[in-house]
């Protein structure tokens, strides 16, 4: 695996590093003894799959607080999104800062988001299909969530929206609570 850390500390854009020959490719997708020579949790509780019937369809921004923070591994299996993360650790010199990052069944690319981090993207074609692997078991009572279209964010999101839960599009705006610390 190739690691390339992003200007968001602790984030990672992760690529693969392919072994060819004449059947294709072989490579490897995850190893905890690499991630944590990168300074990266390896832990996996979960593996989720997200399935997208139409391109346009925005997911996020999701993220737990403490005691039941996450941290995930985001690829996408079928299609293409683009990927957002948000940092939402107070004391970080990059606090509220974001990155978009284009994951695609041909690039494929991951994104690990470390704890602390708002994440959601937007499906670039019908029929996308997005895997996370998750340090975290999910626990309702410390999710959070960030609008998509936050003005103090700026996100720039390639599509209009096509499709977006009520949940997702009733988060609050960032300037009507305490970002990160809230209970």
């Amino acid at each position: 695996m190739i690691f390339i850390e992003t200007e968001l500390k602790g984030a990672f854009i992760i690529d693969l590093e392919e072994r060819r020959d004449d059947r294709g490719f072989f490579a490897r997708t995850f190893c905890a003894k690499e991630f944590e020579e990168h300074g990266l949790k390896p832990t996996v509780a979960q593996c989720n799959l997200s399935f997208n019937h139409k391109k346009g369809t925005l997911r996020g921004m999701h993220y737990q607080v403490a005691p039941a923070v996450e941290t995930k591994l985001i690829r996408c299996t079928h299609g293409a999104i683009y990927d957002v993360i948000v940092d939402m650790r107070p004391d970080s010199p990059t606090y509220l800062s974001h990155i978009g990052v284009e994951l695609t069944a041909e690039n494929r690319r991951a994104l690990y988001v470390p704890e602390m981090f708002a994440h959601g993207y937007q499906a670039l074609t019908d029929k996308a299909e997005v895997v996370y692997q998750v340090g975290e078991f999910y626990t309702p009572g410390y999710e959070r969530g960030l609008r998509y279209d936050d003005p103090i964010l700026k996100i720039n999101w390639p599509l209009s929206v096509s499709e977006i839960s009520e949940k997702d599009r009733a988060w609050p705006l960032i300037e009507s609570v305490k970002v990160g610390t809230e209970s």
